[in-house]
């Protein structure tokens, strides 16, 4: 493993990222991770500004790390985690927009599943349809943190697409009758990666807008405010 590292997108020694990764899609939202919620963190990434920090929380040894948005960005950064600098869990805090029309700005969503419209998954030449998963016992540990901070949260499904502008404004309907609870851009690759490698990830998403209200956070806000699904996070990693 060490001698895959540096890689051409994580600048880091081995030894210098913990076992257990905190992701975030902006890269700003890592560093205010690091902190507000790490003791004495470490900067062992800036490579095309995919900030990585590392440092302690609760005595635990635990890295935050910026992943880029989409599928294949988080991709890439979960590959080389999992598999050259032998990182054992990943949870990713991000941004979902809302199809259940019951979930409110804000309100935080743990992904069991993820769907998508992405062909990541043709790589693994699989007789069949793989169904991209959470680790359960991260599942089951989120859930049972957020109860405990009196956090409202919704456990389901969750879509992650390929598509920020889609041609068909409409289609994200079709994926709402099916109960898929919200969308985000990252969790399939995420989960496909940690299965792959025979490790756990857990995707932990905030509504930051809604496709059914029409409501939605400011930049400011997805970058800073998002605080609880960041104590789950911390807490159970």
């Amino acid at each position: 493993m060490a001698g895959k590292v540096p890689t051409p997108h994580i600048g880091a020694q081995y030894g210098e990222i913990a076992d257990r990764v905190i992701m975030a899609g902006d890269p700003l939202r890592a560093k205010f991770m690091a902190e507000n919620f790490l003791e004495n963190p470490v900067q062992y990434n800036n490579v095309r500004g995919m900030l990585g920090f590392t440092g302690t929380y609760k005595g635990k040894r635990v890295s935050v790390q910026g992943h880029g948005m989409g599928i294949p960005s988080i991709g890439i950064y979960t590959y080389e985690l999992f598999n050259f600098y032998d990182v054992k869990r990943i949870i990713r805090c991000g941004s979902a927009g809302a199809y259940d029309p019951s979930l409110k700005l804000g309100d935080v969503v743990f992904g069991m599943g993820s769907c998508t419209d992405s062909n990541y998954g043709a790589q693994f030449n699989l007789p069949g349809t793989f169904a991209p998963i959470a680790d359960f016992e991260l599942l089951r540990a989120a859930a049972a943190k957020a109860e405990e901070l009196g956090i409202d949260y919704k456990v389901g499904n969750i879509l992650a697409s390929d598509v920020f502008y889609g041609d068909d404004a409409e289609s994200w309907k079709q994926w709402q009758k099916m109960g898929v609870m919200a969308v985000e851009m990252e969790a399939t690759a995420l989960y496909m990666n940690a299965a792959r490698a025979g490790k756990s990830a857990l995707c932990i998403c905030t509504i930051s807008d809604s496709l059914v209200h029409g409501t939605a956070c400011s930049a400011e806000e997805r970058q800073t405010s998002f605080t609880n699904m960041m104590k789950i996070a911390f807490d159970i990693i």
